[in-house]
């Protein structure tokens, strides 16, 4: 009876990794391969010819690409250590014994990752628009010039950095909480025995507890700023001009807007490349053992 039974769980787990095996292959796998196979083509939509490596040629040829991506690299780059502090900092906040409220805080905190990257790109736009914005119309009250958030670059990429830490914190704060109460005890009573204050026991006690945690947080978000789209797409659409076009919307214009699928596939197999890079890292890290909590 017990082997009927064990056979019977064996056909249901089997069952189980099929259909999720199926699944991945259907939406990962089959257009992944159609992705590299259509980056050596010409491919518009309607006939595909192929090309070789022409598509390769003309995008490490183009100006805009390097733009793109040198601008996709530049907001990674402050986006990733700015929303990692933010994140920290509500964090411990948030488990701290002298903070009040602490339920009703991480319910606010919490509330950005509810909310799709379309709305919050929508909701940031209307607080920084230069004519209807909200931020505009408290500095015009306190009788400032209203800043061109839309119209300038720098302005507008600040905008989108803000909004990223908004959107971001919410989703790490929770890996940090639940890796801030794993954190033993004893060790903070100890160094409170040797008279360490609030500074020496984060940085000798919290920081170094968190060394796994961190690098995962670190390397999810690189991950997410670099493929980041829906909520820059509806907060800037890439402008103004061009100056906020990261790779992701360079590769929607290319292969959308303008119909050059297999250039855009082109793009995309460049990017994966580089996540790729990215993921291997962890790995040899992981594996040899130099990010332990």
């Amino acid at each position: 009876m017990r082997v009927k039974k064990k056979d019977r769980n064996k056909k249901w787990a089997f069952l189980f990794i099929f259909s999720n095996l199926l699944l991945f292959i259907v939406f990962f796998v089959w257009p992944a391969l159609l992705g590299v196979a259509y980056s050596f083509t010409n491919y518009s939509g309607m006939n595909a010819t192929f090309v070789g490596l022409d598509n390769y040629i003309r995008l490490f040829q183009d100006p805009g690409f390097y733009k793109a991506m040198s601008r996709t690299f530049l907001y990674t780059a402050l986006g990733v250590p700015f929303v990692y502090c933010a994140s920290l900092l509500v964090s411990v906040l948030l488990v701290s014994n002298h903070t009040r409220g602490k339920t009703v805080a991480k319910t606010i905190f919490f509330f950005p990752w509810l909310v799709s990257p379309i709305v919050t790109g929508v909701l940031w736009r209307w607080m920084f628009g230069e004519s209807f914005g909200f931020v505009n119309y408290i500095i015009s009250a306190l009788g400032g010039e209203p800043l061109a958030w839309s119209s300038n670059g720098n302005l507008a990429f600040l905008v989108v950095l803000l909004a990223t830490a908004w959107a971001g914190t919410a989703f790490n704060m929770l890996i940090f909480i639940a890796a801030l109460l794993n954190v033993p005890k004893a060790y903070y009573e100890a160094s409170e025995i040797d008279g360490a204050n609030g500074w020496q026991k984060f940085w000798h006690i919290t920081l170094p507890s968190l060394r796994s945690t961190s690098f995962l947080v670190i390397l999810l978000s690189i991950f997410g700023l670099m493929k980041e789209f829906p909520m820059v797409q509806a907060l800037t659409n890439g402008g103004p001009g061009t100056d906020n076009t990261f790779i992701v919307q360079y590769i929607y214009q290319t292969g959308f807007a303008q119909m050059r699928i297999g250039y855009a596939s082109a793009a995309s197999m460049v990017l994966f490349v580089i996540l790729l890079v990215f993921a291997l890292l962890q790995f040899k890290f992981v594996r040899g053992g130099r990010v332990d909590g």
